[in-house]
């Protein structure tokens, strides 16, 4: 009898092209305003609608281990454990969460774009959280102070690119079912 637990080769080869796309999108950024835009969670929320909650978020897990081995597909084209350990590996971290929650709302309500938006919504504020709160630690600032430089500039964008993977994610997660690549 096979072992449920273990994911196929497949599985595994969508999990690594997941990982992949973030390698190559998660170091690049969109110099809109003041603020430039980073594509991480974006390729994060596309991963959770490509993979489901449990394999987008090991993707995730995977290319920031590949990350924090030195590899540069963090932002900027950065990479090591002084970039986690750094004032913005607080959202590192918090992506994991934000995968995790993300994905909660879209393999329960894949069918309902207002549910998808708002778990990816939590998931974000989950993120945010826990990135000011490592960003006022690491930096020695008060946590308004944080949140200000560390989240305010960054809600625009962000919500754009909710907007924008709550529209092509249930697309992208149809077209795989009816390829059969999705589990």
């Amino acid at each position: 009898m096979e072992n449920i637990n273990k994911m196929s080769t497949r599985q595994l080869t969508l999990i690594a092209v997941m990982t992949a796309v973030t390698c190559v999108l998660g170091p690049l950024s969109l110099p809109i305003g003041l603020v430039p835009i980073s594509l991480t969670n974006l390729v994060i929320y596309i991963a959770i609608y490509s993979l489901g909650q449990k394999k987008g978020t090991i993707s995730y897990i995977v290319y920031l281990l590949i990350g924090v081995i030195g590899l540069p597909v963090f932002s900027g084209f950065s990479g090591g454990f002084a970039k986690l350990a750094g004032p913005t590996g607080g959202y590192l971290i918090g992506f994991i969460f934000m995968a995790f929650i993300s994905g909660l709302f879209i393999d329960r309500f894949s069918d309902k774009i207002y549910m998808c938006f708002i778990g990816m919504t939590l998931g974000t504020i989950v993120t945010y959280l826990f990135g000011t709160a490592w960003l006022a630690y690491v930096a020695k600032i008060p946590f308004n102070t944080a949140f200000s430089a560390g989240v305010i500039p960054f809600i625009p964008g962000d919500i754009i690119k909710i907007l924008i993977s709550s529209l092509i994610g249930p697309k992208i997660r149809k077209r795989l079912i009816n390829a059969g690549l999705y589990d």
